[in-house]
């Protein structure tokens, strides 16, 4: 009885572009693995993902600090904004599929290189806004009103005896009614900020060059055409625009000497987007009467440290105003969700929220995932029948401290798809 030629699989000499071949150490394991790479809590991603990935964390300020067995076998990662992937760090990973950035901002990603590398990044665009939105009105009023300074008085023992004293730390405050509120970048947090600040009896008005005309008829408000326009008649200017190449420190020296003497700054997008050194040197001026900053150009930030260290009638907040429980633990679902249609599904086409997918098309990569065209199925099984528990997997210690890192139960103006975001 002859015996029957194993059929040989077509080479592929020329592999679809973008796409990334194979481990070349064998198959992947039955389950794919996905990382958090910047944190330790995978309880909420777990439910959502334990059926048909194993989840490890690796707590990670950079990819010096990630284990090699992620490097050399994640297909998915999740990510918050305290780690950064240049397109070095990206080429680090060599079974890497898809990036989900917990959060709106992606401006710590090299989007292109991963792009060229056939990663698809993915955002959460949708989350904490009303948070934000919440926040940066919080953060207005206590500028106009000086609640923040007048409360640490108090808790320092002084006392007020008269309507002299009262006069002398009040000095500052400012009505609001009649007064101008300039926003920079009207998406889906600028609007939210628009509507509570007409609330208050602002005249809202806005900057953002990628909207159409009549935007500003829907929403009541005024609307500008250039930034030096919206600084010379704003009373307070709020930042709620993405971080990219053209506005690295829109706010700087040049832009501030715009802006109406003593007037407000709010900033609660990205740190880049204003010079610190300018800032401290218009506040210890007046050129700017106060500022309030939820996010800073080097985080964790320090008051003791930088250019803003002695810096007057500041106030600065620790880069939490996306945050409630709520929004928090809505943006983990939907982040752990985006990773687990790419597992179920296909690249790019079964993402929500995938910001570079003009590097892939659907003849050349989308078709190679899960069987169609070239059967090319690099996020493994989707119906896995093993073990959830990630430990069953045998995967070792992925941090370089001896703790473990698994677990299974209980953070101007290039085109844009929303100016907002930027959390």
């Amino acid at each position: 009885m002859d015996k029957k030629k194993p059929i040989k699989r077509p080479r592929m000499d020329n592999p679809p572009i973008g796409a990334r071949g194979p481990i070349a150490n064998g198959p992947m394991h039955t389950r794919p693995l996905v990382a958090l790479l910047d944190g330790r809590d995978c309880s909420i991603e777990m439910p959502i993902l334990k059926d048909v990935a194993t989840v490890a964390f690796c707590d990670a300020q950079s990819t010096q600090e990630i284990h090699e067995k992620v490097l050399n076998e994640a297909v998915g990662a999740l990510m918050w904004h305290t780690i950064t992937l240049t397109k070095e760090d990206l080429e680090k990973f060599k079974a890497l599929r898809i990036i989900v950035r917990i959060g709106s901002g992606v401006d710590n990603v090299d989007v292109k290189a991963a792009g060229e590398l056939g990663i698809a990044v993915c955002n959460v665009p949708g989350y904490g806004v009303e948070e934000v939105a919440d926040t940066t009105m919080c953060l207005i009023l206590n500028l106009y009103r000086r609640t923040y300074w007048l409360a640490n008085l108090v808790r320092e023992g002084k006392k007020f005896q008269g309507p002299e004293q009262v006069r002398d730390a009040a000095s500052g405050c400012a009505r609001i009614r009649g007064d101008t509120l300039g926003i920079v970048g009207l998406g889906r947090i600028g609007s939210a900020v628009a509507l509570r600040a007409k609330a208050f009896g602002f005249n809202v008005m806005f900057y953002d060059p990628y909207l159409p005309d009549g935007i500003e008829k829907s929403l009541g408000l005024s609307r500008v055409y250039t930034l030096q326009e919206l600084l010379f008649q704003s009373d307070c200017v709020s930042l709620h625009c993405t971080l990219n190449e053209h506005n690295h420190h829109l706010i700087n020296d040049y832009t501030i000497k715009q802006m109406r003497p003593g007037a407000f700054l709010v900033n609660t997008a990205r740190g880049g987007l204003v010079d610190e050194t300018a800032l401290a040197a218009a506040l210890k001026d007046g050129r700017i009467r106060a500022a309030a900053l939820d996010v800073n150009e080097s985080e964790p930030n320090s008051i003791h440290q930088g250019p803003l260290k002695d810096a007057p009638n500041l106030i600065c907040t620790p880069h939490a105003a996306w945050y409630s429980d709520a929004s928090c633990t809505e943006l983990r679902e939907m982040a752990a969700g985006e990773v687990r249609r790419a597992i179920m599904g296909r690249i790019p086409d079964s993402l929500r929220n995938c910001v570079n997918k003009e590097y892939f098309t659907s003849s050349s990569y989308a078709e190679s995932i899960n069987g169609a065209g070239y059967n090319y199925n690099p996020m493994g099984v989707p119906h896995s029948t093993t073990d959830a528990h990630p430990a069953a997997q045998g995967l070792p210690n992925l941090h370089t401290q001896p703790h473990s890192t698994l677990q299974d139960t209980p953070n101007h103006m290039q085109p844009k798809p929303e100016s907002s975001e930027v959390h």
